[in-house]
């Protein structure tokens, strides 16, 4: 037990590298901080006695006195490791079996794995009694229930049965069931790539000139997206975004009349609390220079050995840290209490080379700093840095026994030592001659740093807190993915360089990992997939020259590379529009269909895209791209069992999908002249089945929707001879069918046919005409739209003769309902807007044909109560209108009725599809990060409405007094001060002939102004002047001057002279009574 117990790191260590796996948080202190651990416990610790480790009952108290709160045990070592981890495994185990035995997640697609597929063709075989390779849906229910367990999930296993079931023939076979989950895995994998895919702007921006003669040491940025680079000659240099060079300052010659040889630097950092920089120097100094002049500030001189990278971190309340590497393999770290101060009394030194100098025992021996000297590496330091959230460092050389260290800025001191250290630092007696102390560097105890051992070493490492992993690279050109905690294997090995790796970071954001190579070649690989997904070579970068210094900025998205010039990768950012809003599509929204059964919706867009969705949630289940290949989709429909999805697009070609997987199963289309398709509709006749495509090429096409069918392109029957003699003259917008046996079809000139689909024959043809007072609503006749874009039945009339049974969306911007009855008649139409130019652009109503839901060309939404409208008699009003609100930005292009809900789903042109109540209360749109529950209203966006839609000025209501033509008529609530001016306004004659008072030129006035200037010849001011002089016309009314009212002013009396001083007419003044001559 006392092995055990010394084995285990002590609480009290201060990297407290925890590997505890029970402990779910990954931060590095997740209980409340310990005495003597604030925020500058780590750089002096308390004393802890003159033992390392005590035993015995004052452990025991000591122990039992601290606050006890869960932490994850530590271990310095790998005896004991795999003890811990095994039991912490164990326990996890059977809690996870716990918890999924109560409460069962996930699909069943995630719970087939490739040991259960090799069960399940087995049963497969066993359970197919009638030898035809194929399972009814009771035989694959009892298969997936004893080789999965799953009891209780039988609607998923019917689901499942369906979804596999396409053709709906009742039965699945083995190949059948291994394509569906073939084909879905590889699009859950695609899904998942597309949205970690990642690229850069090629070629690289190449700086046009190089300020820089000797190698680049480093690169930083700075935050306004700038970068400021340092090379080894002391030129520091600043560029923009764009690579373009703004200015360079030279930091290597701080005394200009000093003849001695240039010193080389070693590296730089900022101080930019403090608007310095820090430069590390061949000469064993570390020099400070003012940032905005680069004059020399002061400098440390008589360092033991020659710093090679520097690092500096600043902590607040005026402390900061200072910490460089050198060729020793020592850590040094120098710690400023009251840096401001510091800087301000070393600036006072005396100077040496034209710089205030101050020697490291000078500056060690101050009561406002501290200096550490830790022995880490068997080798040169190669970078080291200091993360705040840890409060460690960590360091990086070739040695392979200490490869990586993490460790504490401050050691844990023994007491004795401790005072020995300090009386020999500060004897006044010791001889100059004598050895520095700081020449011996200590090493820090194993309870002190955690050491990573590496083939060949590290050249570069990154480490990032929030994804708790530490990425290294080096010699043997592979990445290493460590957890901090574990020191014995890396948790991930990203191999494909095939050079030394000089360059690593790690971006949290985005999940990535950044690394380049010695030959140039860049990589990005995901943190959680470890995997690469991009790889950047030399031929398309187009950098040339040897690697020097790198650096990716966040804040530009910007791979800095500095070779012979300055290079810059610019990462491409993916141009979502609207990013202020979700978004459904990348592209505009052309169609939408419900299926009913499993309760999903069905998109797709210009981009060729489907998306499937789940209504409930609004989660996206599954997408599949490319499906025209690069021409859109511009329709959809359904099959009779909602199994599968048609959709047709720009290039004429109809494709029929299992699309709970993206398998295309038939493609249907013409040998030649292929137009586009504008709409679908799925017919059944006589126990067939078949697809209705119309289009550009103005011709009904009909294809054969059969299962034997064994053609890969399959084409269209034989065209009806009606519908070549006497069909569509224009391109056809619409189509719609009503069983049993009629199809009525709309056309951009404003012609519906309506066909009999047994023999082919036209049953009437119906176009409508535009009286004066539908034209008074409208517009004019100069801008009328004769597409009709939807038409509908309604079904439920199709037996009532006098009864309106076809809608259309036009033309002219009105909804007409046609009677099919004696070759068609017109009994209703009416205006959706009062908007002018208004389209109805989409239509549908529900199946007991009592409302009707339109869409315009503006992005509003109407519904209408059509329940008994035109129902026995011709109609010259419009439909009580239930509700109207506006749900997009752009046109409406199709509408979904979800009936057992009374909700709406529509889709528009600016690439969303949103969900609505049946009284236009906002749901959400798909593809919104928050998901919804449509039976949970609380769930719902409502009173919210779409931002885009907010923000827009047609969304504004029109005021009253704007709708009303005659303003004098809108009634003013009155007051005392408006009766008083109301009488005052009738003692004023109105203007003559009924005028409004202001210049209302006639046209042909105008026109003979703009004609004839009136003074050709002249320039300067008098040019100016005939041009800007008022022209008086003669109104035929009085001018605006003679019409203004005069008011009789009341007389007002002479003021009297001053009674102080009065004149009389002999030279003198009679003041107070008394007369006073003058001359």
């Amino acid at each position: 037990m006392n092995a055990k117990r010394l084995a285990l790191r002590p609480t009290s260590a201060l990297p407290n590298l925890q590997s505890h796996p029970k402990f779910v948080s990954t931060s590095l202190y997740d209980g409340p901080p310990r005495d003597g651990c604030g925020a500058d416990s780590d750089l002096r610790r308390p004393k802890t006695g003159t033992a390392a480790v005590s035993t015995g009952a004052r452990q025991e108290a000591a122990v039992a006195e601290r606050p006890r709160y869960e932490r994850r045990l530590t271990v310095t070592g790998v005896e004991q490791l795999d003890e811990v981890l095994d039991a912490a495994v164990a326990n996890r185990r059977r809690a996870t079996h716990a918890k999924s035995s109560s409460q069962m997640r996930g699909t069943i697609e995630e719970r087939i794995s490739i040991e259960t597929f090799e069960e399940l063709q087995q049963a497969f075989a066993s359970t197919d009694r009638n030898d035809n390779g194929r399972l009814n849906l009771q035989q694959f229910r009892a298969i997936l229930k004893e080789e999965l367990q799953l009891s209780s999930r039988e609607p998923q296993i019917d689901s499942l049965f369906r979804r596999i079931d396409c053709w709906s023939n009742g039965t699945i076979s083995w190949d059948q069931f291994c394509t569906y989950m073939q084909l879905e895995y590889a699009e859950i994998e695609d899904s998942h790539l597309r949205v970690k895919e990642v690229a850069f702007t090629f070629p690289a921006v190449v700086s046009p000139s190089m300020p820089h003669r000797e190698p680049v040491l480093r690169i930083l940025d700075m935050p306004d997206g700038s970068f400021i680079a340092g090379s080894q000659d002391g030129l520091i240099s600043f560029w923009s975004a764009n690579m373009v060079l703004k200015k360079t300052k030279s930091v290597a010659s701080p005394d200009a009349t000093q003849k001695s040889q240039p010193k080389w630097i070693t590296d730089f950092v900022l101080m930019s609390n403090f608007n310095k920089v820090i430069t590390g120097t061949g000469d064993r100094e570390l020099q400070f220079f003012e940032l905005s002049t680069f004059e020399p500030y002061c400098q440390i001189r008589n360092l033991e050995t020659v710093p090679l990278t520097l690092d500096y971190n600043c902590k607040g309340n005026d402390e900061c840290l200072v910490m460089f590497g050198d060729c020793d393999g020592c850590i040094n770290v120098l710690v400023l209490y009251s840096a401001g101060e510091s800087l301000r009394m070393w600036k006072k030194s005396p100077k040496a080379n034209g710089i205030a100098s101050i020697s490291l025992d000078q500056m060690a021996n101050s009561a406002k700093t501290r200096f550490y000297r830790w022995k880490v590496h068997g080798d040169w330091v190669q970078k080291l840095k200091y993360y705040d959230h840890i409060r460690q460092i960590v360091s990086c050389s070739n040695s392979e026994n200490t490869a990586v260290v993490i460790g504490s800025l401050a050691g844990s001191t023994l007491v004795d030592q401790q005072l020995r250290e300090t009386k020999e630092t500060h004897d006044p007696n010791r001889s100059r001659n004598q050895q520095s102390p700081w020449a011996v560097p200590k090493s820090r105890s194993d309870a002190d740093q955690t050491v990573f051992r590496v083939y060949k070493g590290v050249k570069c490492f990154d480490f990032s807190k929030t994804k708790n992993v530490l990425v290294t690279g080096g010699m043997d050109r592979i990445v290493r993915l460590w957890n901090p905690y574990v020191t014995s294997t890396p948790i991930g090995l990203l191999s494909g360089h095939v050079a030394p790796i000089c360059y690593l970071t790690i971006v949290d954001d985005d999940d990535r990992i950044f690394s380049i190579s010695m030959d140039r070649c860049v990589r990005i690989w995901d943190v959680k997939d470890q995997n690469c997904l991009l790889t950047v070579r030399p031929k398309v970068h187009r950098m040339r020259g040897e690697i020097q210094a790198c650096f990716y900025s966040t804040i530009s998205k910007t791979l800095v590379v500095a070779s012979e010039q300055m290079n810059g990768l610019q990462l491409r950012l993916q141009s979502v529009k609207k990013t202020s809003i979700p978004l459904t599509h990348e592209d505009p929204v052309r169609s939408v269909v419900y299926d009913p059964r499993l309760k999903q919706i069905i998109t797709c867009s210009d981009g060729s895209v489907v998306k499937l969705w789940d209504l409930v949630s609004g989660a996206k289940k599954i997408e599949f791209r490319n499906a025209h290949s690069d021409h859109a989709i511009t329709c959809m429909t359904l099959d009779d069992t909602g199994r599968r999805v048609m959709t047709g697009g720009r290039d004429g070609i109809v494709r029929v999908w299992n699309y709970n997987n993206g398998h295309c199963l038939k493609v249907m289309g013409k040998e030649t002249e292929n137009a586009e398709i504008c709409a679908l509709s799925y017919m059944l006749l006589n126990n067939n089945r078949f697809v209705i495509a119309v289009g550009w090429d103005k011709r009904i096409n009909v294809y054969l929707d059969s299962l034997e069918d064994s053609h890969r392109v399959q084409q269209p029957l034989p065209t009806w001879k009606d519908d070549v003699n006497n069909g569509h003259r224009d391109d056809i917008l619409s189509v719609a069918l009503c069983p049993p046996n009629l199809l009525a079809s709309s056309s951009y000139d404003g012609e519906v046919i309506v066909w009999s689909t047994v023999s082919g024959h036209i049953h009437c043809h119906l176009k409508a005409s535009l009286s004066d007072n539908d034209l008074q609503v409208t517009r004019s006749t100069d801008d009328l739209d004769t597409a009709i874009n939807k038409v509908v039945f309604l079904r439920t009339r199709r037996e009532t003769s006098g009864a309106a049974s076809l809608v259309a969306s036009g033309p002219f911007g009105l909804v007409h309902l046609w009677n099919l009855s004696k070759g068609g008649h017109l009994i209703g139409r009416f205006p959706t807007s009062k908007i002018g130019e208004t389209t109805v652009t989409s239509m549908d109503v529900d199946s007991t044909n009592t409302y009707l839901v339109t869409g315009d060309n503006f992005g509003f939404i109407c519904v209408w109560n059509i329940e008994s409208y035109a129902l026995e008699k011709a109609e010259t009003e419009a439909p009580p209108l239930l509700e109207k609100w506006r749900g997009h930005l752009e046109t409406v292009t199709c509408f979904a009725l979800v009936e057992d809900v009374k909700m709406i789903v529509s889709s528009a042109l600016d690439c969303t599809v949103r969900l609505w109540t049946l009284t236009g209360h906002y749901v959400g749109v798909f593809g919104q990060p928050d998901l919804w529950d449509i039976f949970t209203p609380t769930t719902f966006q409502h009173p919210m409405v779409p931002y885009d839609v907010l923000i827009d000025p047609l969304s504004i209501p029109v005021h009253p007094i704007l709708q009303n033509p005659h303003p004098d008529d809108v009634p003013v609530r009155g007051n005392l001060e408006n009766d008083k001016m109301k009488d005052v306004q009738d003692s004023t004659p109105p203007p003559p002939n009924g005028l409004m008072q202001g210049h209302n030129l006639p046209d042909d006035v105008i026109a003979a102004l703009v004609n004839n200037p009136g003074f050709h010849n002249g320039h300067g001011k008098r040019l100016r002047h005939e041009r800007m002089k008022p022209y008086k016309a003669d109104e035929g009314r009085p001018s605006d001057y003679q019409m203004l009212r005069c008011y009789r002013l009341d007389s007002t009396s002479r003021p009297e002279s001053p009674k102080i001083l009065q004149r009389n007419k002999r030279n003198s003044i009679i003041h107070g009574g008394e007369e006073i001559t003058y001359d």
